[in-house]
Order: structure tokens, then C-alpha cells, then sequence
């Protein structure tokens, strides 16, 4: 009887739709049908079967900081605009955002989800796709195809905001006095101007751009993939915090050769005294990473088709291919073109993330906040709420900085680090 019982109530489950639900913190989202594999929970997982001590992919809170979502209805916005005046006052400028990185789609999201009829343009480097970018240092470890990493097309995901999306457009300068974006396809006006578009991976002096890889997006990771091909290659990676260290787990896990380079004495110096660096090199044992510490690159060249590091007390490795994962810079062209205060980064307000002009936002890696830049994925999500609520003029919901946790993706050994 009991079985009977049970065979009924798994042929009912079966027939709910597949739930999703939104990590408060990033704003992951939660498919019922994918699961997450990597994580312990298989494709179908309902969210009431996670184990309370899951942590989210991306930031690694709990369980506990997940909501139900559901996407953005444009006709439901439109429907309570016919009965309700609009939020806000604006000319027919509207809002520009520059960027279409998490932080950028976010913004829009946010926005649209208080106004319909917001006019929104979105300008962006790239093609605007929408992807984890936490992804890109695991995606061999999880044998991710590369065109099953954009979850939706930059395309598909204006059309379902609504919103204007110019891809493949460089912002030039801001002429602040009349609120002007010029960019290379011709100058855009603006009520308010948010910037969203992050940082660079930055370039140690002796590593020439022509000779190394920096994996800070969709786009060069692709090149990358392509470039390493199906055999094993040897690859130097110059810097072992977060990035490093996750690119240097995934792509031995890859069937890669690598040796990783810093000028600490262990991975992950940043998280010392919690012991990460040691216990990292514990899981690496048994995979194809040498890592050297205490050491500097002097030059990098190219030697009969291949690369060659030699560092300032005279060691030298070689590698088919080399990436720099030296850190972030965020870069300030665009601040300064507006004259905008600069703190190492942009300096904005904490509460309203607003600059130093009052038509100007920002969010993201290009911020600082009290000269403390902002480079995690948990406070865009609630960046871009405090900014939308200011724009739109309703309820103000203040962004509160807090200490970031840490969910280092080394699928060897995860960590999960203040």
C-alpha cells in the first residue's frame, strides 16, 4: 500500500512545472531542471530536497537565501501601468547603461522590474550574451560545450526586457555638461547614466599582451578553448590568487600541463590564515600543476614556436601557451573623460552608488567604495536594486557593503573563504 501510495505521489510531482529560485545574495538562478551537478544535485532536484547545507555555485550561501523567482513579466508591467501613474518623471533619454556583463543585464532587469515604459539602452564591447562568468574556470571540469555556456543570447535577452541593445559599440567619452555618451557608433543621449562596465585583467609590465592569455570574459575564453585544441598542452599561468587558481585546477583537470607562478610563497596568499593555499595543494597532488613561489617574471618570449618565461633569479619554464591572472584594474577613461572622483576605482556614494556627477551611476568591478574596490559577484545584485530605486524614484533600498564570502571553484577541493 505504502508503495502504491508513493508511486502516486512521485507521478504527481512529475507532473509540477519546474520551479526556479533566485540566490538573494547574486543572484544565481536555481533551475529544478538542471540541478547542479557539480554542487551534489542532480538534474531534476526539487529545491525542497536540496540539503539545508548546499551552497550556492557562484557566492556559497545557503539554501536558506534563495526566493522564488520568476522572470520578468513585461505584460504584466505594461497591465499595472494602465491602471497606475508612471514611476517616475524623465525625458525621452531615459536610462544608458554601459556594459552587458552580470552587472549591466542585472541593472536592466532591476529597472524594468519597476517600469515598463523606461526607455533603456545597453551599450557593450562585446556581443551582449548573458553567462556566468564564475563558469568560465570550471567549464572544462564540468566538460561544458562552449555554446552551452551563454544561457541566452544579448539578442534574446533585450528583446525580452525590452530594452535597446547596442553590441559590439565602444564607449568613447562622456561629455558630461550635455549628457552625451559618444561611442563608436555615433553619440547617445542620456537622463542617467549608468556605468556597469567592470575591470581589466591587469598586465604585469614584462608580459606583452601578444604573448599571453587574460580570461576576464566569454569572448577570449572562447579563443582560448580553441587555441589549446583537443591534445594536452604545457600552460604557464603567471598568478596564483582566485582566478589563477581556479583556471589552473580546471584546465589540468582539462588533461593540461601547469605550472603556476606568483611571487607569494603559496596559492591563494590573500586567505593564508585560513589555511586555503596548503589545503589546495594537498588536493593538487595528483594532478599535472607545479606550483612555484617566491618568483618574479623578467621577460617572456617566443623560442622555436614556443614560450619561454625566465624569472628574475634566473629560472625559466616553457609553455605552449601562457595567461596572466595578475588581478584586476579597473580601467578609468571613461571616469575621467566625465571627471568623475576616482578612489581606485570610481568613488561612489554607498548607499545610492551614485559618482561624484549626479546623473551617474556605477556598479560592479569598476567601483570603489571608500577606495575598497567592489570585485565579487554577491553585491551586484543588490547594487543594482539601490540604483534602480533611486533612478525610478521609489522606496529607496540602500546597499549596504558587507564582507564578501568567498566560494573558491576548485572542483579538487572547494573552499568556501572570508
Amino acid at each position: 500500500m505504502n508503495t502504491s501510495l508513493n508511486t502516486i505521489a512521485a507521478a504527481v510531482q512529475a507532473l509540477v512545472p519546474w520551479q526556479q529560485y533566485i540566490c538573494d545574495a547574486c543572484g544565481y538562478i536555481y533551475n529544478e531542471a538542471d540541478g547542479d551537478p557539480d554542487g551534489g544535485l542532480a538534474p531534476g532536484t526539487r529545491y525542497a530536497d536540496i540539503p539545508d547545507d548546499w551552497a550556492c555555485p557562484l557566492c556559497g550561501v545557503t539554501k536558506a537565501d534563495f526566493t522564488p523567482y520568476t522572470p520578468p513579466s513585461l505584460e504584466a508591467l505594461r497591465a499595472g501601468l494602465q491602471t497606475s501613474a508612471p514611476v517616475a518623471t524623465r525625458g525621452a533619454a531615459g536610462v544608458l547603461i554601459v556594459g552587458a556583463g552580470r552587472a549591466g543585464w542585472q541593472m536592466a532587469e532591476a529597472l524594468r522590474a519597476l517600469d515598463a515604459a523606461l526607455p533603456i539602452t545597453v551599450v557593450t564591447a562585446c556581443a551582449g550574451d548573458v553567462y556566468d562568468k564564475p563558469m568560465l574556470s570550471i567549464a572544462m571540469a564540468r566538460s561544458t560545450a562552449l555554446d552551452a555556456m551563454v544561457k541566452e543570447s544579448g539578442a534574446a535577452a533585450a528583446a525580452r526586457l525590452n530594452v535597446r541593445l547596442l553590441s559590439h559599440t565602444h564607449a568613447v567619452r562622456i561629455c558630461a555638461d550635455t549628457n552625451q555618451l559618444r561611442t563608436t557608433r555615433g553619440v547617445l543621449r542620456f537622463d542617467r547614466l549608468v556605468l556597469a562596465h567592470g575591470a581589466q585583467a591587469a598586465l604585469p609590465p614584462t608580459l606583452p599582451a601578444a604573448m599571453c592569455w587574460r580570461i576576464n570574459h566569454l569572448a577570449a575564453y572562447q579563443k582560448l578553448r580553441a587555441a589549446l585544441g583537443d591534445t594536452p598542452k604545457d600552460i604557464a599561468i603567471v598568478g596564483a590568487g582566485l582566478i589563477g587558481s581556479e583556471l589552473a585546477n580546471d584546465l589540468a583537470l582539462g588533461g593540461h600541463r601547469i605550472t603556476l607562478l606568483d611571487v607569494q610563497a603559496e596559492p591563494l596568499a590573500r586567505w593564508s590564515a585560513e589555511g586555503a593555499g596548503t589545503q589546495l595543494l594537498d588536493a593538487w597532488k595528483d594532478l599535472a600543476i607545479r606550483f612555484v613561489g617566491g618568483v618574479q617574471v623578467a621577460q617572456l618570449e617566443q623560442v622555436a614556436g614556443r614560450y619561454r618565461i625566465t624569472t628574475t633569479c634566473g629560472q625559466r619554464f616553457a609553455a605552449d601557451q601562457v595567461i596572466a591572472a595578475a588581478g584586476l584594474a579597473t580601467p578609468p577613461r571613461l571616469a575621467q573623460s566625465a571627471d568623475l572622483k576616482w578612489d581606485n576605482g570610481i568613488a561612489v556614494d554607498p548607499a545610492n552608488l551614485k559618482t561624484s556627477n549626479e546623473r551617474i551611476h556605477a556598479m560592479g568591478d569598476c567601483i570603489a567604495i571608500n577606495g575598497q574596490p567592489s570585485r565579487f559577484i554577491e553585491p551586484i545584485a543588490r547594487q543594482a536594486r539601490a540604483i534602480a530605486a533611486d533612478i525610478c524614484g521609489t522606496a529607496p533600498a540602500p546597499f549596504e557593503p558587507r564582507a564578501a564570502v568567498v566560494r573558491v571553484k576548485t572542483t579538487s577541493r572547494p573552499l568556501t573563504l572570508h
